[in-house]
């Protein structure tokens, strides 16, 4: 099956962005891709993931982005460093990467330990291996509409809508969240595919009133359930990027209680924007192992 023709699972009158099911079609594309590279250069694409300390959350991302390098026929380099390592240990570890022809991407996992200069680590991965978009280079080549790999939930997000045919040009966003990684590059995407963007954050006066105009929405604060169901506009798009453990498995940023019947499309949580995040990783790894190989390399944005 190709990946046009997945369909969106409807229920109620919104179609549900589903991210599972498209990230498991573009595995299969990845896989081909891979193939070809090994059979070229026989070399296999590597991801190379940074693991400081011992958070088990961090372990858990880390094992899960291992085992989508596997399936699709990928190297992952898995490096732990202890959680006493200095901003200077980490930064010599990822020269010491960027160096390595073997390795085509990057990951440093967030959180690392207080005494790291997490941003100055982030700054010294070279931009070419910057799959994770982290880089402040990164950042402002992707504003600019240059060749850069885009962080990599709100990559996952845009290529969500993409296969979705939601149409976003002239339309009003609403982006909850201001995060580096997360809500800033994702206005900054929303605003490069033509939508109005407002960024709204902690400090935010009347926050409902924002979101009753939205056209889109994007729940990226990190709060369970901020934003509620009933300010939601009829015929809405509402993109979920939160995502909290619960008893009964978990909620988001937006209460997605009787969404179904509001919104016009929606991501599930959980199976909406996280498998996203993960696929956009390993996609955009093997996007620099393509271009690194002399492939054709069409698919960096």
């Amino acid at each position: 099956m190709s990946i046009a023709s997945i369909t969106s699972t409807a229920q109620g009158s919104a179609t549900v962005l589903d991210g599972k099911a498209l990230a498991k079609q573009i595995e299969q594309q990845l896989s081909t891709r891979v193939d070809a590279i090994k059979a070229k250069t026989g070399r296999t694409p590597s991801l190379a993931t940074i693991l400081v300390g011992d958070d088990p959350a961090s372990a858990t991302y880390v094992r899960m982005k291992g085992n989508a390098c596997k399936r699709v026929g990928m190297d992952s380099i898995r490096v732990e460093m202890p959680s006493v390592t200095t901003t200077e240990e980490l930064m010599a570890k990822i020269d010491e990467l960027n160096n390595n022809p073997d390795v085509h991407g990057i990951l440093l996992q967030h959180p690392v330990p207080e005494h790291i200069d997490e941003r100055a680590c982030f700054e010294q991965i070279d931009l070419a291996k910057d799959v994770d978009g982290v880089t402040c280079l990164g950042f402002g080549r992707m504003a600019m509409q240059q060749s850069a790999y885009g962080s990599c939930t709100p990559q996952g997000i845009m290529h969500l809508l993409e296969h979705n045919n939601i149409e976003l040009a002239g339309k009003e966003a609403v982006v909850v969240g201001r995060s580096a990684i997360l809500g800033k590059p994702m206005a900054m995407m929303l605003l490069n595919a033509n939508c109005t963007v407002t960024v709204c954050h902690s400090r935010t006066q009347d926050l409902e009133s924002h979101i009753k105009r939205a056209d889109i929405v994007v729940g990226a604060v990190g709060v369970p359930e901020l934003i509620k169901a009933d300010w939601i506009k009829a015929g809405a798009v509402v993109i979920d990027a939160g995502f909290h453990p619960t008893d009964n498995g978990g909620v988001g940023d937006i209460e997605l209680q009787g969404i179904e019947s509001i919104a016009s499309a929606y991501t599930p949580v959980p199976g909406g924007v996280g498998p996203m995040t993960i696929n956009t990783l390993i996609r955009q790894t093997v996007d620099a192992a393509e271009k690194s190989a002399g492939l054709d390399n069409s698919a960096v944005s």
